[in-house]
């Protein structure tokens, strides 16, 4: 595919086939995403409808990694910028050749010179007559033959596949970039050949012998200059993957049978226990077993500072250990690692389009036959009201339009700026995984933040315990009950409590007819005992009364700290108040998101004193405290009817359908894989920054493929008349058919030059 009108044909095709309900095709990667119904259709049918239309398709290998794609992507980009460095090296040579050898044939007709370049050239061809008196012994018979032998390699060899594709479309009954260029380039050559080979029987007709094989030689290498440029760019985008495939390590040291050898990576099995020294690549994902270090994280998050890890935390193949030497032990290899998934999310993203690629894909759709048009009528005017000669104004005129006219720029203005933001976002630990949600997240009016774990650090500990006055137990056996049943929990503060536990030596017990009650708490039975954990709420649903430790909860919840009550065989028995630091980051990023012009609100099911005190600290205003997973939902819902477009920041499990309900839902990467699933963007640093980054990334990128998109179709708006003489009547100004080549490569150039410069976008970190 080589133009917008290519991609936009394919894109039909694919979707008038039986089963298909949608399908993107990307100009930038020549790839189509199909999705389609598996008994209605096939993939290999997909391949053969778009066979069909005249383009070239095969299916990838089902068993290919993200880099195998890549490397062949790269492979084939590789060898077509090689091949059209030589067409181009050819028809430059010839292009310069017949320029040169066109002067003393337009010295002979000076009087016919309708070409206003050739014209401003004469004095060179004085000039050069007088270096190379053998010149002006030549015949015009014999510089044409000249002119049209060193054509000839140019038309039938470098510039061969634009004919040869304008007719495979024709075949099909379609019109691209190469059927402007071929019809284009094969008009003014067909002519010249004419003048060539029949100019007396031309001259008795009253036609003068003019020819324009420079042109057709300076057109060809031109584009051919524009495609290098192009390619060479289009490379340049997908260098943000490249660098994400090339932190992996080459080899791992491993412990096997009581010694430690190096193996490559492809021979690292889940179980392995890995050794990692000072300086070296972690080389897959797992938990530490032995040791501890600094971990260089920058290169999957963007954060800058490197991180402490120990004994059972984790580490993530291909970051970096800075100072320390450990054992690890391996959880996950190849396809599965976050490396791996980071990878496939970038590349499923740079495969997507945004919505607004749609304005560009229907002016496309009926772009080609609109010039193609546009080039007749220019032939008509001038052949009517034209100077003398007027055929020749006319046709020099109608190649100009047909040549300057290329709809490249429109297929490129989006998929380039897509693939950088998306590739850049991915550097900064922003991964954004459609080109919708890109587009989408520069349009947000509200940015909604969960509490536990966005806001705050996410690693509550437990500050106090308070017994119910009457009570039986003492601490330690307050929390072996509550740590039994908190264990099966996945929330935050739960695994505060059950780390509490184990700080103090109290192990838990067996744990029957466990419920998990989202928004309220957690029941469960322990030795024969209905122990209850949770919110007021959860106890007066089981007749437990929770009002002796009220003002105590209050008194706690005002300081900032979440409390859980405790019931046991429907009697209230303790209360813990939990402690969850704010990131040091949450104050300075609600702080821009305020300045970019975005509401932001509390949303939590913490209880309304809590969520107060943190809403004080980071400078939100707006908190809607208590509510449970479904009221999340509606409280999205809400803010979305009243014309709002909302963003939910979360991570945890009862965040998952308000992410999926979000205009965009952004999940922290440290949160539960269902979140991570449900949202739209997901932020690999545990930090608010990360939204900043994303809006900010997002709006970037709207106002390079807007401005793509305006200079694509202002450069046609205004090239096509000044090409088809508008500016004639007034000021004598044409355009030669070199000209208008050199201003559709540098269109197409430009657009791509333009969305690289998001390459250079900065992530907002902390100024702390």
């Amino acid at each position: 595919m080589t133009c917008a009108a290519c991609s936009a044909r394919v894109q039909r095709t694919l979707e008038r086939v039986p089963g298909v309900s949608s399908a993107s095709v990307n100009l930038m990667i020549g790839s189509a995403t199909v999705d389609f119904d598996a008994e209605a259709t096939t993939p290999e049918q997909l391949v053969e409808a778009i066979r069909a239309t005249g383009y070239g398709a095969e299916l990838p290998r089902k068993d290919a990694t993200a880099d195998e794609l890549l490397d062949t992507q790269d492979a084939v980009r590789a060898e077509e910028s090689s091949e059209l460095r030589r067409k181009f090296a050819v028809s430059m040579v010839a292009a310069v050749l017949t320029m040169i050898f066109s002067m003393p044939l337009a010295a002979m007709h000076a009087g016919a010179m309708s070409d206003p370049l050739m014209r401003l050239m004469m004095p060179a061809a004085e000039g050069l007559s007088r270096i190379a008196p053998w010149m002006d012994r030549l015949s015009a018979d014999g510089w044409r033959f000249l002119l049209l032998g060193l054509t000839l390699p140019v038309v039938g060899w470098a510039g061969r596949h634009f004919y040869t594709r304008a007719w495979t479309a024709f075949r099909h009954h379609g019109a691209d970039m190469n059927t402007l260029i071929a019809v284009g380039t094969g008009a003014a050559f067909l002519f010249s050949l004419a003048v060539t080979l029949a100019d007396d029987w031309l001259a008795a007709q009253g036609i003068q012998p003019q020819v324009y094989y420079e042109a057709v030689t300076w057109i060809i290498a031109l584009v051919l200059l524009g495609n290098l440029l192009e390619s060479r760019a289009k490379g340049r985008t997908s260098g943000a993957l490249r660098r994400l495939i090339g932190l992996r390590p080459t080899t791992a040291r491993v412990r096997r049978d009581g010694r430690e050898e190096d193996i490559p990576l492809a021979q690292l099995r889940e179980g392995d226990e890995a050794i990692v020294r000072p300086g070296e690549t972690i080389p897959a994902d797992g938990v530490i077993l032995e040791g501890s270090s600094y971990i260089d994280e920058s290169m999957l998050t963007g954060e800058p500072v490197p991180v402490f890890r120990g004994a059972g935390d984790r580490v993530i193949g291909a970051t970096l250990n800075r100072n320390g030497a450990f054992h690890f032990g391996v959880v996950r290899v190849g396809r599965d690692t976050v490396l791996s998934q980071i990878i496939r999310l970038v590349q499923q993203a740079q495969q997507s389009k945004a919505p607004i690629q749609r304005l560009a894909d229907r002016i496309s759709a009926v772009f080609v036959p609109v010039v193609l048009s546009l080039a007749v009528a220019t032939f008509v005017v001038w052949f009517d009201f034209g100077p003398h000669p007027a055929y020749l104004h006319g046709l020099v005129a109608a190649v100009t339009v047909l040549i300057i006219a290329c709809p490249c720029a429109m297929g490129l203005a989006v998929p380039t700026a897509v693939m950088v933001s998306t590739g850049r976002g991915a550097e900064l630990g922003v991964l954004i995984k459609k080109g919708e949600s890109l587009e989408r997240t520069g349009h947000l009016d509200v940015v909604v933040l969960d509490k536990t774990g966005t806001v705050t650090e996410g690693r509550p500990a437990v500050g106090s315990v308070d017994l119910a006055p009457g009570g039986e137990l003492n601490e330690d056996e307050i929390l072996r009950l509550a740590a039994s049943v908190e264990r099966l929990s996945e929330h935050p503060l739960a695994e505060a409590i059950v780390a509490e536990a184990e700080r103090r030596g109290v192990s838990g017990r067996q744990v029957v007819d466990f419920e998990s009650h989202p928004g309220k708490g957690v029941i469960g039975v322990v030795e024969g005992r209905q122990v209850a954990v949770g919110n007021a709420v959860l106890l007066s649903d089981l007749g437990a009364d929770p009002s002796p430790l009220e003002s105590r909860a209050a008194e706690l919840a005002g300081a900032g700290q979440t409390t859980v009550f405790m019931a046991i065989d429907g009697r209230l028995a303790a209360l813990l108040a939990i402690a969850d630091p704010i990131r040091p980051t949450s104050a300075e990023a609600v702080a821009r998101l305020r300045r970019l012009g975005l509401d932001v609100v509390l949303l939590t099911g913490d209880n309304r004193r809590t969520a107060a005190a943190v809403a004080r600290a980071v400078g939100i205003e707006r908190v809607v405290a208590e509510v449970l997973p479904d009221q999340k939902l509606e409280e999205v819902r809400r803010i979305q009817e009243q014309g709002s477009a909302v963003a939910l920041v979360g991570d945890g499990l009862n965040d998952a359908p308000a992410l999926a309900k979000a205009d965009i839902g952004i999940a922290m990467g440290t949160g539960v894989d269902v979140a991570v699933e449900a949202a739209d963007i997901v932020l690999m640093r545990s930090d608010l920054l990360g939204v900043v980054d994303a809006i900010t990334l997002s709006r970037r990128t709207m106002r390079i493929i807007r401005q793509n998109l305006f200079w694509a179709f202002v450069y046609n708006v205004i090239g096509i008349p000044i090409a088809a003489g508008a500016l004639y009547p007034a000021l004598g100004i044409l355009l030669t058919p070199a000209m208008a080549a050199a201003a559709m490569a540098a269109s197409s150039v430009s657009v791509v030059s333009n969305s690289l410069r998001l390459r250079t976008y900065k992530a907002r970190t902390a100024t702390a």
